[in-house]
């Protein structure tokens, strides 16, 4: 299994490195914003991130809001902060744990277990007979995998991402055209959502007119 560790202190480095590699983890090692930014760009495959929020070029929790969340990769915040204020805002973000230091790297090594673990429990999201597998990356239908294109399977992936919420059409814009946004606007949306909702055949994606989309999750 691969754990990303993004984190600047060379100490806390070393010897999380030392302790995952002994547990059989491959470990990819991000020190700041910048860096992980382009790993990520790379896809590879990830089990789950630990991440500091206090990085020398930004901050870990607008990096796993932007980028890290969107690739739903099961997270643990490490830090040296330990006010209430922040440990709400890291769980209501959406990363699955938190950890402060100093930690106990046992106690660290138990989480990384039981987050990945119930991580791959909550891989498939299923709305009526509607199914998205998030580890194949593919949409399925009464158990019939259903033939998406990839900017259509991207836009799914955003949207059961967030299950639940509104998703901006501006943000679609910005998530799945981010090379070129310049050249997008709200028709091209649109179109897409035209083409996904025919292909799924049932109807799981709400319009909130003027704004954006959400998955119907209160047909699960």
């Amino acid at each position: 299994m691969y754990v990303l560790l993004i984190e600047d202190n060379q100490n806390i480095i070393d010897g999380l490195k030392y302790s995952l590699e002994q547990e059989d983890y491959e470990v990819f090692i991000c020190t700041n914003v910048a860096d992980t930014i382009e790993f990520l760009k790379e896809n590879k495959s990830v089990d789950i991130a630990i991440i500091d929020v206090s990085l020398p070029d930004g901050d870990g929790f607008d990096l796993y809001q932007n980028y890290i969340k969107e690739k739903n990769i099961p997270s643990i915040f490490l830090t040296a902060k330990d006010s209430e204020d922040d440990v709400v805002k890291g769980l209501e973000l959406g990363a699955s744990d938190y950890m402060t230091k100093p930690f106990s790297t046992r106690e660290l090594l138990a989480r990384i277990k039981r987050n990945i673990m119930k991580h791959k429990n909550e891989a498939i999201i299923s709305i009526d007979d509607v199914s998205f597998d998030f580890d194949k990356m593919e949409v399925s239908k009464d158990g019939k995998v259903i033939p998406l294109t990839r900017l259509e399977l991207k836009i799914l992936h955003l949207l059961f991402t967030n299950l639940g919420k509104v998703v901006r059409r501006d943000y679609i814009i910005e998530k799945i055209w981010e090379w070129t946004s310049n050249d997008v606007n709200d028709n091209t949306v649109t179109v897409y959502m035209k083409r996904i909702r025919e292909k799924i055949g049932v109807n799981i994606i709400i319009t909130i007119k003027g704004i954006g989309y959400r998955i119907d999750d209160t047909r699960k």
